[in-house]
């Protein structure tokens, strides 16, 4: 028997109302393509076979810079398709009108492949679960849930509203994090102006003058005449030190060194501490919600805990239960869960509440990361004018020091 190895096909249909649809797609044919055009509801107007494009018309990517999918996109995308899906719409069709209005393209191309897949027989969750840098562990196994038992609209739902809060929770912490980093920026290219451009014309001035320089203003002549180096050496180590990040940020080995510094780090490390608890009651409670087995849920909790103390700790709580320990008791094991916490764990475990519970933890701490955001915000700004008032004090009190000891010399 002779397989047909399969191809990209461009196509452009018309829809029920008139409408030109363009896209692509996988199959072994032309007439396989037509057929499940016809399937769609499209009229077939053009097929060709696409390539991969060569020159200018081939797509560039460099490893590791990849545009991601945001979580806020994926966050739309589930809650569109459970809209479409609960409303009775063949779910062929809505992957196809998410693939078509998705603005950004790396989801769209995905969406387009987990169609085709769908349509060759294959479960949604399977399809998605092909795409592990785009959808998350939790949203595979929430649909993988939601087919087994015939709540796939409700399944979808409980993916946006667990994103839709992740994504919240993660913009009242960048709002926190963005002034000092704004400040930070502001130090760094005030300071280089100066070396570059200031103190240049005030070491010509003293070498004229002759005397002897201050020590504070021998730092910023010596760091001034080596900027040549040092500048570039910054650039570079920046963007190597950023490229490294980008590769290496998910790998466990790294995360398990960086994560329990991060948590260490008076005030923010309470802030991130929170958030991971934020995180970690809010998907499980997803998780149980949608009726996924206990271990196997707290598996998957570990996997999208995004910190390495609370995903060893997971880790434990799940072997722990499964010698058949409460998941109360197991959290007391571990000092990163506040008391709070392991007790109303312990309580909606003895009343079978646990999902009521785990929700309002998670509602809990994302009021406490907002009013202590809050607070952050408020402190830090004249923390940080203070800071950058002292550096470029510094640097003006350093480079008139030599003018009060030639006035000196003077007299």
């Amino acid at each position: 028997m002779i397989v047909t190895a399969v191809q990209q096909w461009q196509y452009q249909g018309r829809d029920e109302k008139g409408k030109i649809v363009k896209g692509r797609m996988e199959a072994q044919s032309e007439s396989a393509v037509v057929a499940r055009l016809r399937g769609m509801g499209l009229t077939p107007v053009a097929i060709e076979e696409a390539g991969a494009g060569t020159g200018l018309q081939r797509e560039i990517t460099i490893p590791g810079f990849q545009r991601s999918v945001s979580l806020k996109a994926l966050a739309v995308m589930s809650r569109q398709l459970a809209t479409m899906v609960g409303a009775g719409l063949a779910l062929l069709r809505a992957l196809t009108i998410l693939a078509e209005q998705t603005e950004q393209k790396r989801l769209a191309e995905t969406l387009t492949d987990v169609r085709n897949k769908v349509e060759q027989g294959n479960a949604l969750s399977d399809s998605l679960a092909r795409h592990p840098d785009v959808f998350p562990p939790i949203m595979v196994h929430l649909v993988r849930a939601g087919e087994t038992g015939g709540f796939l609209d409700e399944s979808l739902q409980s993916v946006a509203k667990t994103f839709e809060a992740d994504v919240k929770l993660r913009q009242t912490v960048m709002s926190a994090m963005t002034y000092p980093l704004v400040v930070l920026g502001i130090a760094v290219v005030a300071v280089a102006g100066m070396l570059i451009f200031i103190v240049p014309i005030f070491k010509k001035m003293f070498a004229d003058l002759g005397g002897q320089l201050p020590v504070p203003t021998q730092i910023l002549v010596v760091l001034s005449e080596n900027m040549i180096w040092i500048g570039p050496l910054v650039v570079a180590v920046t963007v190597a030190a950023v490229v490294w990040w980008q590769r290496n940020k998910r790998e466990h080995r790294v995360r398990a060194v960086i994560d329990p510094i991060l948590l260490k780090i008076p005030v923010f490390g309470m802030l991130m501490r929170k958030v991971a608890i934020s995180r970690f009651t809010r998907n499980l409670a997803t998780m149980i919600g949608a009726g996924v087995p206990i271990l196997r849920a707290l598996e998957i909790v570990s996997e999208t805990a995004g910190n390495a103390v609370i995903k060893e700790a997971v880790d434990d709580i799940r072997e722990n239960v499964r010698q058949g320990r409460p998941i109360g008791e197991a959290l007391l094991r571990h000092p990163i869960f506040p008391p709070m916490v392991t007790s109303m764990v312990a309580v909606g475990e003895d009343a079978g509440s646990l999902e009521t519970m785990l929700g309002k933890v998670a509602d809990f701490y994302d009021d406490e990361v907002q009013t202590m955001t809050e607070q952050l915000t408020s402190l830090i700004e004249p923390i940080m004018i203070v800071v950058l008032g002292v550096i470029l004090g510094f640097m003006i009190v350093a480079l008139y020091m030599p003018m009060f000891s030639i006035y000196e010399n003077i007299k």
